[in-house]
């Protein structure tokens, strides 16, 4: 039972260092996609697919920064949980985001 613990409790970190790198690069996907509407609203009218990608980059900022943070404490303990919970949930919300901004700009209701 004890080794089921500890193998359980190397995959959660192993989430953490997962979402970190991830993370990072969703926060650069957003601000090449606020960059590419910037350049294209010119043509376009505005819209605000920048303002919402604005959004879902701090949802990422957010998840790697708790992320960061689970690593950076003592395994096990429950602050380290929490904030690996709130990663997770910070970065699945974000990716929903950015997949919802994607199909509301595809078909332009954004």
């Amino acid at each position: 039972m004890a080794e089921r613990r500890r193998t359980r409790g190397s995959g959660e970190e192993a989430l953490s260092r997962h979402i970190l790198p991830s993370a990072g690069t969703m926060v650069g996907v957003c601000t090449t996609l606020i960059g590419l509407v910037k350049i294209v609203e010119g043509r376009t009218g505005p819209s605000h697919v920048d303002e919402a990608a604005a959004l879902t980059a701090i949802l990422f900022l957010v998840g790697a920064i708790a992320s960061y943070l689970s690593i950076r404490l003592e395994a096990g303990s429950g602050r380290m949980a929490r904030l690996e919970r709130c990663a997770d949930v910070c970065f699945v919300l974000g990716l929903v985001s950015l997949t919802m901004i994607a199909v509301l700009f595809a078909y332009e209701t954004i």
